[in-house]
């Protein structure tokens, strides 16, 4: 069902600052940027680092085929149902230790 974790969020005051930070410290490369976030490639993986100055409850998504379709089959699972993103939908899930698991499709395409 997971596929990879496909980003993980940052939550940093400054965009310019932090993404000169993480692409000059860490070699880290902007592929994308809308007013609250950006998104940075990591070398070798399509996963991404995405910088944000919004307060975001999930910090890990991991990427599945179809949001709507796990959460059908995981249904006893779902602590939040299924929501429209900027490239698809996300939905978070539960463990049975009571950890949330944040999952997200790419439906609508990449930025």
């Amino acid at each position: 069902m997971l596929r990879k974790i496909d980003c993980v969020m940052v939550r940093v005051d400054d965009l310019d600052a932090g993404a000169a930070f993480y692409t000059g410290t860490l070699g880290l490369r902007e592929i994308w940027r809308d007013e609250t976030s950006v998104g940075l490639g990591m070398p070798e993986t399509d996963a991404e680092v995405v910088l944000h100055t919004t307060d975001l409850e999930y910090e890990t998504h991991y990427l599945v085929d179809d949001v709507r379709a796990a959460t059908r089959e995981w249904q006893h699972a779902v602590r939040k149902a299924p929501f429209e993103i900027a490239i698809g939908w996300c939905a978070v899930l539960e463990d049975p230790f009571g950890n949330a698991i944040c999952i997200l499709d790419m439906t609508k395409g990449q930025r």
